[in-house]
């Protein structure tokens, strides 16, 4: 099957078209960057694939879809279609299938009690032990490879969304899980009628699964319980899901804004006019508690649980955010259509590829 570089985020029609040609002729030149020791910092000498709607001068990337960081502190950026990235506070690495990374977008990064690292991609799903990468696919039993959401639960096991439903994986076996479909009418299928686009977990254990097109489900091991839009959800087709530290459920949605769940009633803030954009995202609760998320051409919110403070696209220099991340030095990192970025006091920065970032 052939991959289309997108995250399905609004871009238009010619653009994904434009992507999806780039992705096919030039996906080779794409994946294999070489680079180069330079005071302390990688250096890509070989980056022959510009991509013709996003790229940007001086950025590391275009596409940075998730931001991760280890237990030794090192932080890992998966991207779009320029591979995965680590820096270690001094050198920034670009890793590719030279190193024996499957390429792909990267849709999830997560680290397991044993310090291996996770990587789901567009090709499969990674393991890295440190020293190498093994990468695991349909002939391993995996039901797809085209993975769109990752978690690792409390007790260990991952759980893999893709194309064709939900994998659950114990680190030898592959256990593919049949979910069944509520009655929705007229589904608004962004890819893949079957496709699980995220997953979370709450503090009883329950997984919660976003679908394209088919509402919520909840998953306790057992049974299978769906919210949809005549349960109260506001869209169908879900972009991405969090449980914050009071057990209250996120939701982010393609054409129906942010909604919070607190497992009785929703709350849509969207409706509500307290956010602006159809589109929203990528949740990320800080050490405060406040909930951090990005809306489609309406740059990003913080919630301190009162209110929200917009952050509008034009701080962010027009780009739109896919994914937010503090580290343990208290940084914000931000990624995106456009790039990389920092906040600190009020103020986005773009990080480019001059290394070490302070």
């Amino acid at each position: 099957m052939t991959t289309i570089y997108t995250t399905f985020r609004k871009t238009s029609l010619l653009a994904a078209i434009l992507l999806w040609i780039m992705a096919s002729s030039c996906n080779g030149q794409a994946e294999t960057r070489s680079k180069t020791e330079q005071d302390g910092a990688a250096v890509d000498n070989s980056a022959t694939f510009k991509d013709p709607l996003f790229f940007i001068d001086g950025q590391l990337c275009q596409h940075l879809r998730e931001i991760y960081q280890d237990k030794s502190g090192d932080l890992w950026f998966g991207t779009n279609v320029y591979g995965l990235m680590r820096y270690d506070g001094g050198t920034l690495e670009y890793i590719t299938k030279q190193e024996g990374f499957s390429g792909g977008r990267v849709t999830g990064i997560a680290e397991d009690s044993e310090g291996n690292l996770w990587v789901a991609t567009g090709f499969g799903l990674n393991k890295y032990d440190g020293h190498s990468f093994s990468i695991f696919k349909e002939e391993d039993g995996l039901l797809n490879s085209e993975i769109w959401s990752m978690y690792i639960d409390s007790g260990g096991v991952i759980w893999i969304g893709h194309n064709e439903g939900l994998s659950r994986f114990d680190g030898t076996k592959f256990k593919n899980i049949a979910i069944p479909k509520p009655e929705v009418k007229a589904p608004n299928t962004v890819y893949s009628a079957n496709r699980i686009t995220d997953i979370a977990e709450d503090q009883a254990g329950n997984l919660w699964l976003g679908t394209d097109g088919y509402g919520i489900i909840r998953y306790d091991g057992r049974t299978f319980t769906s919210l949809t839009t005549a349960d109260g959800l506001c869209d169908n087709t879900i972009y991405d899901l969090m449980v914050d530290q009071k057990g209250n459920l996120w939701i982010g949605t393609f054409w129906g804004g942010v909604s919070k769940y607190d497992g009785q009633t929703f709350t849509n803030y969207t409706r509500d006019g307290l956010v602006n954009g159809v589109e929203a995202g990528d949740f990320y609760e800080d050490t405060n508690g406040d909930i951090w998320f990005g809306v489609e051409n309406n740059g990003v919110y913080r919630y301190d649980g009162k209110a929200f403070q917009h952050f509008a696209q034009a701080d962010l220099s027009g780009a739109s955010i896919l994914s937010i991340h503090r580290d343990r030095e208290g940084r914000f990192w931000l990624g995106g259509w456009g790039g990389l970025f920092r906040y600190d006091k009020g103020i986005f920065a773009p990080v480019t590829k001059d290394v070490p970032w302070e």
